[in-house]
């Protein structure tokens, strides 16, 4: 054993997850990967996902059950992979080298510093291992790595987590990040010991890879493969046997299974299917509270890195998805490959393969409440923004005029929208609308559950705001174009929007404030928006 070749890493890290409450079995995939490996001769794989999408536990699942490091077999007793016909003779059988690229060496300053390690470390492992060879360490790790395959026959499973962590260092050139496609080009290309090279990462290998230096490697992204998209992020049936487990073990369980899919849900795999944020939602099941875990384990301030290039091209189009509507884009190749990225499409192409948004036919939108609290707190803070920051800036007025029934301020405030020319102001449709209504209230957003054409009563109402506190006012908002906000409130009142806030026998069961129904409208001829307010 040694700090890379058959390494307890991945058996002590996959050990400690599989032991936790709020396991998950994903092994089914080691099978898919024998399979591809013994029928299809697929040894190089790649999968690429957002940080914290269970990339690394994924890794440590195959370096634990193919190493031999360790007898594994009481961790993967019961787990789907020993069901899998003659798979359980791959169970610690193979020799493994695990390489976390994430990790660094001590004072680590520069590209020849960080791969030594690496480097190195794997040939002193390979001398300990197999000192009858007298190894010659001053060589390549790749030619004693061949030495070896030729005198024992000997095959490796290289298991490399992160691979793409070293290009976000600040040391690294554009000159060390050829040297590194190099170093895994000798290392892994065309390599009779490569019995399987198995790699993680947040970005694709185009990314940075333009050559053939590493394109053996067959990769699976989130959003153009279906192969392994069920492994990564939990599907509704995982969360409800979770949400099983949780409301077992907690006496006066306070979170809804409902707010796991609000806040945690919306990813969209290749295949079609609904995934949750795995992070987020074992972080809020173990501390029994809803709150911001996967955005808040990152620098996710780095949303407006994103946009900063072409801030004009993308604002329309963020203040149509924070109001809660998609987006139709062009996406080319769904990777953030461009160095620089300067088009809608590269901007949007980058924040769904880093998990900031979500893509689905031809539309990316923002997948849940954790990550709209982000978006929220963007326009609400970057002045570049324009007339959406203005917007946003004003909704705190603005809810303070609605609840006092102040629709002089409310419509003087909508009537900023006519300050720009943006395309999202012709009011067309109420897609269009409720995108500038959104913007007015958004800081309501931190007293209220905003929710957006929710059935109610006999129909659908626009906007539902639910007081987060007990005593507040709820809000039912309803939008008409080219019409009046009286018609707006008799909608409300015909269709008996109300009555998610009141008890089967008309009592209000929940809700001890007042009940308000609110009226916008907005005249395409005169340009004029007209409110009411009115207790039910």
């Amino acid at each position: 054993m040694g700090m890379f070749l058959n390494s307890l890493v991945p058996y002590e890290q996959f050990q400690d997850i599989a032991k936790t409450r709020f396991f998950v079995d994903k092994s089914a995939m080691i099978g898919e990967i024998i399979s591809g490996v013994t029928v299809d001769r697929q040894r190089y794989l790649c999968v690429t996902r957002p940080r914290r999408f269970g990339k690394s536990v994924m890794a440590n699942m195959i370096g634990a059950f193919f190493g031999k490091a360790q007898d594994a077999a009481d961790i993967f007793a019961g787990l789907e992979i020993m069901r899998c016909d003659g798979c359980h003779q791959h169970l610690n059988s193979h020799d493994v080298i695990y390489v976390d690229f994430s990790r660094m060496p001590e004072n680590c300053a520069s590209f020849a510093t960080y791969i030594e390690r690496v480097s190195k470390g794997i040939k002193e492992d390979l001398i300990q291992e197999y000192p009858e060879l007298e190894l010659d360490a001053d060589k390549a790790v790749w030619d004693n790595l061949q030495v070896v395959f030729e005198r024992e026959r000997a095959k490796f499973v290289f298991v490399m987590d992160e691979w793409d962590a070293i290009f976000h260092k600040d040391f690294i050139t554009e000159r060390d990040k050829k040297s590194y496609l190099e170093f895994l080009r000798n290392l892994l290309k065309d390599q009779a010991y490569v019995e399987l090279a198995y790699m993680t990462g947040v970005l694709p290998i185009a990314k940075y890879s333009s050559g053939s230096e590493i394109n053996m490697f067959k990769e699976y992204d989130m959003v153009t493969k279906e192969k392994f998209s069920e492994y990564f992020g939990f599907s509704d049936v995982e969360v409800d046997k979770l949400f099983d487990i949780y409301q077992r073990a907690c006496k006066n369980a306070k979170i809804t299974r409902k707010s796991l899919t609000e806040w945690y849900d919306g990813y969209y795999t290749a295949a079609g299917s609904r995934m949750y944020n795995p992070r987020s939602v074992v972080g809020a099941l173990t501390d029994d509270q809803i709150s911001n875990y996967w955005t808040s384990s990152g620098p996710y301030d780095e949303i407006f890195y994103y946009i900063r290039n072409n801030v004009e091209d993308v604002r329309d189009d963020l203040a149509v998805m924070v109001s809660g509507e998609s987006v139709k884009v062009k996406m080319r190749g769904y990777a953030a490959t461009a160095s620089e990225l300067n088009t809608k499409e590269q901007i949007f192409s980058a924040m769904v393969v880093y998990g900031l948004l979500t893509y689905q036919d031809g539309e990316v939108s923002i997948p849940n409440r954790e990550l709209m609290e982000k978006f929220d707190e963007l326009l609400l803070s970057n002045e570049s923004l324009g007339y959406v920051h203005n917007l946003a800036k004003e909704s705190e007025r603005m809810l303070r005029a609605t609840l006092a029934g102040d629709t002089k301020t409310m419509s003087e405030i909508l009537k900023l929208a006519h300050n720009t020319e943006s395309p999202i102001f012709s009011y067309n449709s109420e897609i269009e609308l409720s995108a500038v209504v959104n913007l007015v209230y958004l800081a309501a957003r931190d007293q209220y559950r905003v929710e957006r054409e929710d059935k109610e009563g006999k129909g659908y109402v626009d906007f539902i705001f639910s007081p987060e506190r007990r005593g507040a006012d709820a809000l039912l908002l309803e939008l008409k174009v080219d019409s009046t906000p009286e018609k707006a409130i008799r909608q409300i009142k015909d269709k008996d929007y109300a009555l998610r806030f009141r008890g089967k026998i008309g009592e209000r069961t929940k809700y001890t404030g007042r009940i308000l129904a609110v009226g916008i409208s907005y005249d395409r001829k005169t340009k004029e928006h007209c409110c009411r307010v009115e207790a039910l």
